[in-house]
């Protein structure tokens, strides 16, 4: 076991399955602490019974003011004066449906947890990770690169993401704090069956004209980011750009994972336009 490394504290939000999983046995194989937060206790067990003793699972809700600022103290608790080596926001959940008709409280809820309750993660740690001079990753997708019809809601939340997280980069320069954006394309993770089934909830609550004017685009859009999500590379591919994030000497702003993050990085550079919207519904087999 490296000591140096053990001594460098590193928080992962979000880490029952998927990336956030990865991440955390990535990095706990590295040999570093680790301090990987969930919403249930169950899920710590299964943390801890996967993870080595240098991991502590984190009982936090990114969404609850109360449970965020618990965690800090716990985490403050177990830490020296060394501060946090680095923080990694990849707590997220994912909604769809028409924005004409889609529920209101749906999309705050959304935004608490991917955006609000992002940044007061980022706020209630900081002065931890300025201590350390550590690192921020926050993990987006390709949803924030561009808008498909009924996914305007969480592509709006990873977009906002996106233009908070190069603010908060400029703003932490000179205190020697980087902040880097991990663009994620098509991962296999449970986030795809979780969002389709919240998105399907939804769309079932709609009024009979929603489902007229909307239910074949939403269920075309379904299928589309189903095939999407089984051909999705595995959460490893994710997890070590993060821990490149975390440890190379000069972290990128941006990081793109996946052959499709790359591709859909260079259709909205070089392609425009009414061209992008009709290339953009074709591909989703909604042909106008």
């Amino acid at each position: 076991m490296n000591a140096d490394l053990t001594s460098k504290a590193i928080l992962v939000t979000g880490t029952s399955t998927g990336i956030g999983l990865a991440t955390v046995l990535m990095l706990d194989d590295l040999g570093y602490r680790v301090f990987a937060s969930v919403r249930k206790e169950a899920d710590a067990e299964k943390l801890r019974a996967e993870t080595s003793d240098h991991t502590h699972p984190l009982i936090m809700d990114v969404a609850d003011s109360g449970s965020i600022h618990k965690a800090k103290q716990e985490l403050q608790d177990r830490l020296d004066e060394r501060g946090l080596a680095g923080l990694v926001n990849n707590a997220a959940i994912g909604i769809g449906g028409p924005l004409e008709f889609i529920p209101l409280d749906e999309l705050r809820f959304m935004y608490d947890v991917n955006l609000f309750g992002l940044l007061e993660v980022t706020q209630a740690f900081l002065p931890l990770l300025r201590k350390a001079k550590g690192r921020i990753v926050n993990i987006s997708s390709t949803a924030s690169l561009y808008a498909l019809p009924t996914h305007g809601p969480y592509s709006s939340g990873k977009s906002a993401l996106n233009s908070m997280s190069e603010a908060l980069r400029l703003e932490l320069m000179p205190h020697g704090v980087d902040v880097s954006v991990i663009i994620c394309g098509s991962i296999k993770t449970p986030i795809w069956q979780k969002g389709r089934k919240l998105s399907g909830d939804i769309v079932r609550q709609m009024p009979p004209e929603a489902k007229q004017l909307y239910g074949s685009m939403s269920f075309t859009v379904g299928n589309y980011f189903s095939e999407m999500g089984k051909a999705g590379a595995p959460p490893e591919t994710a997890a070590r750009v993060i821990v490149k994030a975390l440890t190379e000497k000069n972290p990128k702003n941006t990081y793109l994972v996946g052959r499709d993050a790359v591709l859909f990085n260079l259709v909205i550079k070089f392609v425009h336009g009414k061209l992008r919207d009709r290339l953009i519904m074709r591909t989703m087999g909604l042909e106008t």
